[in-house]
């Protein structure tokens, strides 16, 4: 599937999904010669109760790790953090869309479906609506990732459980991962709290066992055309 991979677009929900679940994903695509492109979906505002000095840390945040990956563009769509299930479905949706037929990226990683953080379902369901095979024919391969904190928490019961079915061999890219991670440094704390460096570096190491390699990240895929 990588080789076939020519342009992916990663939704994150809320900046730093991106990395949790596909850190070392984007650096492998990147030097492949892939081209990666970043959507962050929502963002803090002051009337929503975030700080000023949070939020301007936050776009500082976004411009490092941009760097860092050295993605080929980012789309903002600027909605409002923790509250995406106030908003009308057919207004997401048609953010999504309108990038997605902006961009015709092939490959899609989008947040697990069952993560405890409304944001993240509510998410998943308007990249699902609107990459229906024949409103979107470029998007041949739709891949969730899981996100820590979020997807582990989420119910553990029939096909809401994050099963996955792709791996990535991560081995070369896990340690430039979990410093890119630790730009978003308000976001990790010591372990054994879930978004620890030695958390993601022993999920890492677990889903590289499945893979017999040294550290991948793992992936459900929800769509493949060969």
């Amino acid at each position: 599937m990588m080789n076939t991979i020519k342009k992916a677009l990663f939704i994150a929900p809320h900046p730093d999904d991106e990395s949790l679940g596909c850190g070392g994903t984007i650096q492998k695509l990147k030097d492949t010669g892939s081209q990666v492109y970043w959507m962050i979906v929502t963002r803090g505002y002051p009337d929503d109760g975030f700080k000023q000095d949070a939020i301007d840390a936050k776009k500082e945040q976004i411009v490092r790790v941009n760097e860092a990956y050295g993605f080929d563009g980012i789309f903002e769509l600027g909605l409002r953090t923790t509250l995406l299930d106030t908003y009308q479905t057919r207004e997401i949706i048609g953010k999504v869309g309108e990038i997605l037929h902006q961009l015709k990226p092939d490959t899609l990683f989008i947040p697990h479906h069952s993560d405890v953080h409304s944001d993240h379902r509510v998410i998943f369901d308007a990249v699902w609506s609107s990459s229906k095979s024949f409103r979107t024919p470029f998007v041949k391969n739709i891949l969730s990732y899981e996100t820590v904190s979020e997807t582990e928490f989420g119910i553990p019961s029939g096909s809401r459980v994050f099963a996955p079915n792709v791996f990535i061999d991560i081995s070369d890219y896990l340690e430039r991962k979990l410093e890119i991670i630790s730009i978003y440094h308000d976001e990790i704390q010591s372990h054994p709290f879930p978004r620890s460096l030695e958390n993601l570096k022993a999920l890492a190491h677990v889903r590289g066992s499945v893979a017999f390699v040294d550290y991948a990240e793992a992936f459900m895929c929800l769509k493949s055309l060969a």
